[in-house]
């Protein structure tokens, strides 16, 4: 399997393992999954030059914002799959080991953080939810199961012979 193929299977796979294990986790424990119907409004809104929103939920809906939402998670999901490609090399699709994945995976949550939920008027890190640390803890552990899914995908694409 080349490079490129790759990136795109282990983050493909990773952000289905954390999908998962969203599902899983509401079930079980009661915690409802992200809609990524939001991110897709977010990311539609920014057509219309509106970058920031005091809520999101509030704001107007775009045609189709929760297949883009789901469009972006994946997307997303593979370009950090492309960032451990990036800091690990081409040497760790060969032999994976759970160190790095599991460190960006968990670094990553800082686009959340520092980005997204500020954007879309949750504040930074969650700041202005109504229980700021429950979310915080959540996106943690989220984006480690993330981290895991990138190790779980790459042994999984180490397998799989290059044509």
């Amino acid at each position: 399997m080349d490079a490129h193929t790759q990136v795109l299977f282990t983050g493909i796979g990773a952000t289905a393992l954390m999908d998962v294990a969203m599902v899983a986790r509401e079930r079980f424990l009661g915690i409802p999954q992200p809609d990524y119907g939001f991110v897709g409004r977010w990311l539609g809104r920014m057509a219309h030059g509106q970058f920031v929103h005091p809520r999101i939920a509030a704001a107007p809906t775009v045609r189709g914002e929760r297949a883009i939402g789901w469009a972006a998670h994946y997307a997303i999901g593979i370009a950090f799959a492309g960032l451990l490609y990036g800091l690990a090399g081409a040497g760790w699709f060969r032999a994976p080991t759970i160190g790095i994945a599991l460190a960006v995976g968990v670094a990553t949550v800082a686009a959340p953080f520092l980005v997204m939920q500020p954007a879309m008027g949750a504040g930074f890190a969650a700041s202005r939810t109504p229980r700021p640390n429950a979310a915080r803890i959540q996106s943690l552990a989220t984006h480690a199961i993330f981290g895991l899914g990138l190790y779980a995908a790459g042994l999984l694409s180490s397998f799989i012979p290059a044509p």
